[in-house]
């Protein structure tokens, strides 16, 4: 059937720099067919997509993705290690994905391997250097990166773990090797604008760049930014009401549920440890917005990110319980979205993996569905949905997830 391309990414929205990216792993990789394991409408940075899921893959699709498949909100809205590891479980389960190819800031794929097999080996030694740096009360992060260079002693890798897409490359690499997976991973370096960057170049911006630009009404700059498909799935999106900037739009409904629950209930909250539930409590109750909130409670200990992530985890009613459980389940493969070449395949993965659960129908699946992980994981999917529609500016629509169609072309 020739050969699989398997890409993880948010889309958020689909870009320039992605269609580099897509057409330079297809050159490379020579496939014949592209599946995407995308976001939902929550995103790993703790924030909300900018317009919706089915929109995002119409985006994908007409830009040259041949399969789109969500990324449970379980894992998209978790840390870059259960991030990747959900994804990579999602393309490994398919069993006809030759290839995973990320965008990093290096293309030296060798030195992300070299970390990468650190963390999953964990050597006695990386461990005890890692407990002496986090006694410093740096956060989890610094921390790991610190033992990392003090552990392999070597300059190549400086600054590689300074860089966002190079820390999800290394776990996407990390959950490979952990499930002796055997997709061959490639990457592909970042061109010019990088991850966090809020300026654009040409007509290569960052995601975080167009979303600022959104936000600031500037769409005259967007056409030469995104493809042309992308654009006017924006554009219609914006036009109908249905933009959600980022969790700011959420804002009233996290300060009440943090209000509301207990001292307790915030401890069970993902991310949250080391009495940082009473710091979220007290925040909380004095702050009126979501910047005073995290001014509050941040500190070198906890990144910005992290602690955004918790206040979706406590907006989407997220736990440590459901998050722990959804790093023992193989999740279900839900089709957002093919053209005829990701028809075929989603036919071949069912010939490929019989007992695979493919979701095209929510509904039918929810009842169907007998694996209580599976059901709770799929429950969370719909919820965050519901929540994601009351950020819209026209009707808030509930239950998108049974009455929008998979996105046909």
């Amino acid at each position: 059937m020739g050969k699989v391309l398997g890409i993880i990414g948010e889309y958020n929205p689909f870009h320039n720099g992605h269609l580099y990216h897509l057409e330079q792993s297809k050159k490379i990789t020579s496939s014949n067919y592209t599946v995407a394991i995308m976001s939902g409408n929550f995103t790993e940075r703790g924030s909300t997509a900018l317009i919706d899921k089915w929109s995002r893959a119409e985006s994908a699709l007409k830009c040259g993705i041949d399969l789109v498949i969500e990324l449970p909100v379980l894992y998209a809205t978790s840390s870059a290690e259960n991030f990747a590891d959900g994804a990579i479980k999602i393309l490994n389960s398919l069993k006809v994905v030759d290839y995973v190819s990320f965008g990093a800031e290096t293309s030296d794929i060798d030195i992300l391997s070299d970390i990468a097999s650190v963390l999953n080996t964990e050597p006695k030694q990386f461990k005890t250097i890692l407990s002496s740096e986090l006694a410093k009360g740096v956060s989890f992060p610094k921390a790991r990166e610190n033992a990392l260079l003090l552990y392999l002693n070597n300059k190549k890798y400086l600054n590689v773990l300074s860089s966002p897409n190079n820390i999800l490359g290394i776990e996407y690499l990390k959950a490979l090797k952990k499930y002796k997976s055997n997709i061959h991973p490639i990457s592909v370096a970042r061109f010019e604008a990088g991850y966090n960057d809020n300026f654009y170049s040409g007509n290569i911006a960052s995601a975080t760049a167009i979303r600022n630009i959104v936000k600031n009404g500037g769409f005259n700059i967007l056409k030469k930014l995104l493809p042309e498909p992308s654009y006017d799935i924006l554009i219609k999106n914006f036009k109908q009401g249905n933009i959600v900037p980022d969790l700011s739009v959420f804002e009233k409904q996290i300060i009440y549920n943090l209000r509301k629950m207990s001292v307790s209930q915030i401890a069970e909250l993902p991310d949250v440890s080391e009495g940082l539930e009473f710091a979220i409590k007290n925040a909380a109750n004095s702050c009126s917005t979501l910047v005073e909130l995290l001014d509050s409670i941040k500190s070198k200990r906890y990144t910005s990110t992290r602690l955004q992530r918790i206040l979706v985890y406590s907006l989407l009613g997220i736990s440590k319980k459901d998050m722990e459980l959804s790093k023992k389940t193989v999740p279900y493969v839900r089709v957002l979205g093919f053209n005829e070449r990701g028809k075929f395949l989603v036919s071949e993965i069912a010939k490929a993996n019989p007992k695979l659960d493919i979701v095209t129908s929510v509904k039918r699946f929810s009842d169907s569905c007998r694996n209580k992980a599976l059901a709770s994981m799929l429950d969370l999917d719909v919820w965050a949905t519901d929540v994601f529609s009351l950020g819209f500016q026209s009707c808030p629509f509930s239950n998108l997830d049974f009455t929008k169609k998979i996105v046909i072309l």
